[in-house]
């Protein structure tokens, strides 16, 4: 029993990140008063949780799956989009960045496809996940706004650190962008 929750775990994780993207709109669209910032913030907070324990578990209990390996990065790519989006369409990100951040992730992701059918592996570079933590902590702070203590400027940290997301975005899209390349050109 605890060897079958072990295996399940990680995936069980994955879901509730997928299940948390409507609980996020519907809050952020139709919760109005000081709690709707707070809300969304830990909504995220949790689902970004889930990201690292999803992961981390599998790999640490031997549970990886292929429908774990199919889903996480997908429930990853809408979570950031959806947030993303929100926070762009309440003026509260600029939209350069996420755009930046949202054309890398469908780029990468593409390749990452092409790559796989050759049965070439793209591991995630350590600036990649750089990126990632840069990228998380932006949209929290931006979706936290003006909740935060009256002496934090989290919107104005929250910007700055997506405009450094998108730029290591730029730098970890183009590394992986060049290795995808040299196959393409060999086929």
């Amino acid at each position: 029993m605890l060897h079958r929750m072990k295996k399940q775990l990680p995936n069980l994780l994955t879901y509730s990140r997928i299940l948390v993207i409507p609980a996020l709109m519907a809050v952020f669209l139709f919760v109005q008063g000081e709690w709707k910032n707070p809300i969304c913030a830990a909504l995220f907070f949790f689902a970004s949780l889930t990201d690292f324990f999803d992961g981390y578990l599998a790999r640490a209990w031997h549970a990886h799956s292929n429908l774990g390996r199919f889903l996480d990065p997908i429930a990853d790519k809408l979570l950031v989009a959806t947030a993303l989006m929100l926070l762009v369409k309440a003026q509260r990100a600029d939209i350069l960045p996420a755009l930046l951040i949202l054309c890398r992730e469908i780029l990468v992701s593409g390749l990452r496809e092409f790559l796989a059918d050759l049965r070439i592996s793209v591991p995630v570079s350590t600036l990649a996940k750089y990126k990632t933590a840069a990228q998380m902590v932006a949209i929290f702070l931006l979706l936290l706004g003006t909740s935060a203590p009256g002496f934090v400027n989290v919107q104005e940290a929250g910007g700055l650190l997506l405009w450094l997301a998108a730029f290591l975005t730029l730098v970890t899209g183009y590394a992986y962008l060049k290795t995808g390349l040299k196959h393409l050109a060999a086929g």
